[in-house]
């Protein structure tokens, strides 16, 4: 991680700084085994869509289970709740890496009844791997890349990182690949854009300043997107004057062709498993990427607009396989990042 600004200007830490700092670290497991919440703190730094961190923790003596927090999903982006149940995954990914690393090993169970993930925890050797080192350092990377192809090797290491039960990778490196991706990305911001209720949603969830990033630490930091620092009242008007369809094609056609791959998640069946095992698989391959000194960034533009994923699955040679996750891959700046709740407002009882 780059040095941070208070630190190459020579000044103290805003608040905002501190708040990154505090979140976006390491900290000793080495009491995991009878204190499950260092496990939940890095289950809280993987990825959920919109940043809204829709997940609530219930632990219990060598056990954790995870549910949706429905107060925290988004019915217009993501009315069937994929994201919601992907953004599960991706949290029980990191739990399971850190897990490991403070000697327990996790059994992955889903509970249909009740809608949840449970990790059923054992002793074992500790064993520290790149990914979990990867944790603090992941993030989404939404800026130009510098549109060098990845070697053999780190695009294997990325497929195999990307397998899941019932789920697989497609890896798209080609310019023709990338353009047909794009015109797909490009008729999803059409179709949002001409939504009035997905634009409000969006507008919801973005933290136009660095202050309001730390009262609510969730949403997306308007850095992350390029928006500067403007008051939320002003900084909603801006959008609705600023930001069009038209406008955000221009900024994915450039970041879709600098990008060394796109990773197409997809998985057999279309149910909340296996979202989400989707998110697992996209946890474990952004983290190596990560720990491959490479970036990552959504564009799932195509698979939200329930038109368009029939035809991109088609496009793709997927057959009745559901499309879930887009990811572009490359080499690029770090970027600003967005906050994280505390754990005590995510943990909620006992499994």
């Amino acid at each position: 991680m780059k040095t941070p600004t208070h630190e190459r200007r020579g000044s103290r830490p805003t608040p905002y700084e501190a708040a990154v700092a505090a979140t976006w670290r390491h900290e000793p497991l080495d009491d995991a085994s009878q204190d499950l919440r260092g496990l939940v703190r890095y289950a809280t730094l993987a990825a959920s869509s919109h940043n809204t961190q829709p997940w609530l923790f219930h632990l219990a003596p060598r056990c954790i289970g995870i549910s949706p927090d429905r107060t925290r999903s988004c019915p217009q982006v993501d009315p069937d709740d994929h994201h919601l149940f992907a953004s599960l995954g991706c949290a029980a990914e990191n739990l399971l890496l850190a897990a490991e690393a403070a000697g327990l090993r996790g059994d992955v169970r889903w509970a249909e009844l009740d809608e949840q993930v449970r990790i059923h925890l054992e002793p074992c050797p500790p064993a520290r791997s790149a990914r979990f080192d990867a944790i603090p350092l992941r993030q989404c990377s939404r800026s130009e890349y510098d549109g060098a192809p990845l070697t053999p090797d780190e695009l294997s290491r990325l497929e195999e990182a990307t397998r899941g039960e019932g789920v697989s990778a497609l890896l798209l490196t080609s310019a023709e690949d990338k353009e047909r991706i794009l015109d797909y990305v490009a008729a999803g911001n059409t179709a949002q854009f001409a939504d009035p209720g997905w634009a409000d949603e969006m507008r919801t969830w973005i933290r136009f300043n660095a202050r309001d990033a730390v009262r609510t630490r969730d949403g997306l930091f308007g850095a992350v997107l390029g928006i500067p620092g403007l008051p939320a009242w002003l900084g909603k008007i801006a959008m609705r004057v600023a930001v069009s369809a038209e406008r955000q094609n221009q900024k994915d056609a450039v970041h879709i062709r600098s990008s060394g791959a796109i990773v197409v998640i997809s998985s057999d069946v279309d149910d909340a498993r296996h979202w989400v095992e989707a998110g697992r698989s996209y946890q474990r391959m952004a983290l190596e990427a990560t720990s491959l000194g490479l970036r990552t960034a959504f564009i799932n533009q195509p698979v939200e607009v329930a038109a368009l994923r029939p035809q991109l699955a088609s496009a793709l040679g997927l057959g009745s396989r559901r499309p879930d996750l887009i990811v572009r891959v490359g080499r690029g700046p770090e970027m600003p990042r967005s906050l994280r709740r505390p754990i005590d407002q995510v943990i909620v009882g006992s499994a």
